[in-house]
């Protein structure tokens, strides 16, 4: 009888609620003109967070079919010309890599050992000599520019398809050589293209980023799609005035509001995965930060996706309900014009000291463990996002407590602040997205300068006393000279510093070293400026020669060598550098050499060995030469790099030639950083897009008071520095809750990898300026639509 009694009234109960969301969700299609902007107010706001949390979650499938592909065209494991046998399924391949005014090109030059070579992927050929494959962006940069046409000078015969190629902005080429290139062992022979995409393990300050990031990179889209279901509010409780009064109650009227929000927040959907499409076609024509992805390849997993489509519509009627507790619907009005209770500081300030106590167990210790690692994943991400909510919860609360205290002022200061005073939570959840952003950016930054340290290394190269190297194998010291001699001969290359180098054995070891390996020292012939780029030289002059030892440990010897003026040297050794005892070639080291002291190149590297001049010794006695060149550039010829790497294609296509520079860093932490930068850039443009469609909201709201105001006299000009302060005001203090935040979660952050406290406040002062910068954007477009709706106009009604 019970069970009979109880299960009618709960069956009634959800086609109650079936009934009430289905009338409230016919209300924001059919209530007429109002009812429809809402409506497409809310389902844009709620859309452009859909589009960005669906690349968000496109992300990491994206960046995997990225190093799927990478992987499957290297040959980085796959042996060396020694270690694989010749055969008709085997390939010689080295790489050919350039740069062509800032970005570089991948490349490599291949020789077929027989008629059935593996082929890369992308192409259904391997390319015979003279020609080669090239990626759909590189043919398009050779036919417009002739410069890189002389360096790659091969006939195109295809483009590398989809399969072969990172992304679609990918500069590649596989191009066909003879088999003389690899004469001096020069890279690999396989048989198989292909490796396993290396998964190393991440720097623990690395992982956190990426944790952090994502959060602070989310977090403000989520918060912008509860605000934009929030949109049209006090619309919408008239409406549902008007039901009270035909008789529905107040439980009623909270249903149907959720279902006007689930109308719009479905609507949002729709536009979010439409624009979502649309927006994807257009990735393979955009390049952010040197990154590329197909069309294809951005899609997010199925699991998250439908996480998407259910939580944003169950969000959206969440906050509705939860926005409707403190309103009063009655059947004559709402009682959200009389004045507010005030905003409970308890658990806004609950949420961030929670935040801190998930951060502060992971001091000095996150990353250590490798066992507890998902778990402290976790504890960290909670501890983030609990801290940075609690921020947003607080900005309600300090925006209602410092307006109370406003008085006397100028007319337009006193119209915003009255504003403020009567209804403040609208305005701070407009900068709420800002507040959000900038506190986790300054946080980011904080652990960011941190990791960079650690992840960024010195090379040691000057840039300033060179700008370019190059090394190549030589058959003999006439092919070193003639190689300095066409660099000399290149446009906008001031100085050449060039060396012909190679090794030498004693030629009379004592019994103790006969009876050992026979140690071998390095014999550099150069001109006298470039040994004084290589040691400290008092005086040189053609002829002379000196025993150069290192000065640092780095480079100094294990054992004492036999290196003194006065020694015989044996030039004469084999491939694997064992000195050739029948015929030798003898050269005596001057009992008149200087002993000096190296000093690092411009490469960054120490030089010991012997150091000779040409008039000392002829370059043509080295054995099994190697010639390098430091090449000075003259700024004033535009690029002059472009024509040393010309030169160098003519010498050899696999020579190894780089840009010297003074840092570099590490794959993970430049893809990090590439990674962040596109999520910062977008989250960015969400934040303005989504003030701009909640400032127009407002306006909308606004209208018909805005009309009795100018009928009354009032100026434009009055109003629009009105409409200025009122988003100044909570700017203000949600910029200055937000670095006092941010230095807080950056602080505990850098606690947890056991950093030291650093401040960029360069950064900070940035970071800063451009969330003021937004909200000035943002006020600046709303001013045409605020002076279109001052007119006398507005007062009309139906």
């Amino acid at each position: 009888m019970t069970d009979q009694e109880t299960a009618p009234p709960s069956r009634g109960a959800f086609a109650r609620w079936a009934a009430d969301l289905a009338m409230g969700a016919r209300f924001a299609v059919t209530g007429g003109r109002e009812s429809w902007a809402r409506t497409i107010m809310t389902a844009v706001g709620v859309g452009l967070g859909v589009v960005l949390l669906l690349f968000a979650s496109s992300a990491p499938n994206a960046y995997e079919l990225r190093e799927d592909r990478g992987a499957a065209r290297s040959t980085f494991d796959t042996g060396t010309l020694d270690e694989l046998k010749a055969g008709p399924d085997t390939l010689r391949v080295a790489d050919a890599n350039t740069t062509f005014r800032s970005e570089d090109i991948e490349g490599k030059v291949l020789a077929p050992d027989g008629n059935q070579p593996p082929e890369p992927p992308g192409v259904n050929r391997v390319p015979a000599p003279g020609e080669m494959w090239v990626s759909p962006a590189l043919k398009k940069l050779l036919a417009d520019n002739e410069l890189l046409r002389e360096r790659l000078a091969y006939r195109v015969v295809g483009t590398i398809g989809d399969s072969g190629l990172s992304g679609p902005a990918d500069l590649r080429y596989y191009a066909g050589v003879d088999g003389a290139v690899f004469k001096h062992d020069k890279g690999q022979r396989i048989d198989h293209w292909g490796t396993q995409p290396s998964n190393g393990p991440i720097n623990p300050g690395v992982l956190l980023l990426v944790i952090v990031g994502c959060v602070v990179l989310l977090l403000p889209v989520l918060i912008f799609i509860a605000t934009a279901a929030r949109f049209g509010g006090e619309r919408r409780d008239r409406r549902l005035a008007a039901l009270r009064l035909v008789g529905a109650d107040s439980h009623m009227t909270r249903r149907v509001a959720a279902g006007e929000s689930l109308c719009g927040s479905l609507l949002g959907l729709l536009t979010g995965g439409l624009l979502f499409l649309g927006v994807r076609e257009l990735a393979s024509k955009v390049v952010l930060f040197d990154a590329s992805f197909f069309a294809a390849d951005i899609r997010p997993s199925v699991p998250l996706a439908l996480l998407i489509a259910l939580v944003v519509p169950a969000s959206a009627v969440v906050v509705t309900l939860i926005a409707l507790r403190g309103i009063a619907i009655e059947p004559l009005g709402v009682v959200r014009n009389a004045t507010p209770r005030r905003r409970r500081l308890w658990w806004r300030l609950l949420l961030p000291v929670l935040g801190i106590g998930l951060l502060l167990p992971l001091a000095g210790g996150f990353g250590a463990d490798s066992s507890s690692g998902d778990r402290e994943i976790y504890q960290a991400a909670a501890g983030a996002v609990l801290l940075l909510v609690g921020i947003t919860a607080l900005l309600p609360w300090l925006v209602e407590a410092v307006v109370e205290k406003f008085g006397k002022g100028p007319v337009p200061w006193q119209l915003a602040t009255r504003r403020l005073q009567l209804s403040s939570g609208t305005a701070a959840r407009a900068v709420s997205g800002i507040t959000v952003a900038v506190a986790g950016a300054i946080a980011i930054q904080m652990l960011f300068a941190t990791v960079e340290d650690d992840q960024t290394r010195s090379t040691g190269q000057d840039p300033f006393r060179a700008q370019m190297a190059a090394t190549l194998q030589v058959d003999n010291g006439n092919q070193a000279a003639a190689t300095f001699a066409k660099y000399r001969a290149t446009k906008g290359v001031r100085q050449v510093l060039g060396t012909t180098s190679g090794y030498a054995a004693e030629a009379h070891p004592k019994k103790k070293r006969a009876t050992e390996d026979s140690p071998t020292e390095t014999i550099t012939v150069a001109d006298c400026a470039t040994l004084r780029e290589m040691a400290r030289l008092r005086h040189c002059s053609d002829g002379d020669v000196f025993v150069a030892e290192a000065s640092s440990e780095m480079y100094a010897p294990e054992e004492p060598s036999f290196l003194k003026p006065g020694v015989q040297l044996n030039l004469r050794l084999d491939g694997d550098g064992t000195p050739v005892t029948k015929n030798p070639k003898l050269w005596t080291v001057p009992r008149s050499a200087e002993v000096v002291k190296t000093k690092t190149d411009p490469q960054g590297s120490e030089n010991p060995g012997v150091l000779a001049t040409p008039g000392a010794l002829e370059v043509a006695r080295l054995s099994d030469p190697t010639a390098q060149v430091m090449l000075v550039l003259d700024p004033r010829v535009p690029d002059a790099q472009e024509y040393a790497w010309n030169t160098s294609a003519t010498l050899s296509p696999t020579m190894d030639v780089y840009t010297l520079t003074s840092t570099s860093e590490t794959n993970q932490f430049a893809t990090l950083r590439k990674a962040l930068l596109i999520g910062a850039t977008a989250t960015l443009l969400l934040i303005g897009a989504s003030m701009i469609v909640s400032t127009l909201e407002q306006l909308r709201e606004r209208k018909r008071l805005l009309s009795v105001l100018v009928a009354f006299g009032t100026r434009r000009a009055t109003l629009s520095w009105s409409v200025l302060w009122q988003t100044a005001v909570p700017v203000v203090l949600g910029l200055a809750l937000s670095i006092a935040g941010g230095l807080a979660l950056g602080t505990l952050l850098l606690k947890m990898v056991n950093e030291p406290w650093t401040v960029d406040w360069a950064s900070l002062s940035l970071m800063t300026g451009v969330g003021a910068g937004v909200i000035v954007l943002v006020t600046l477009v709303s001013l045409p639509p605020l002076w279109r709706m001052m007119r006398p106009e507005g007062l009309r009604t139906e």
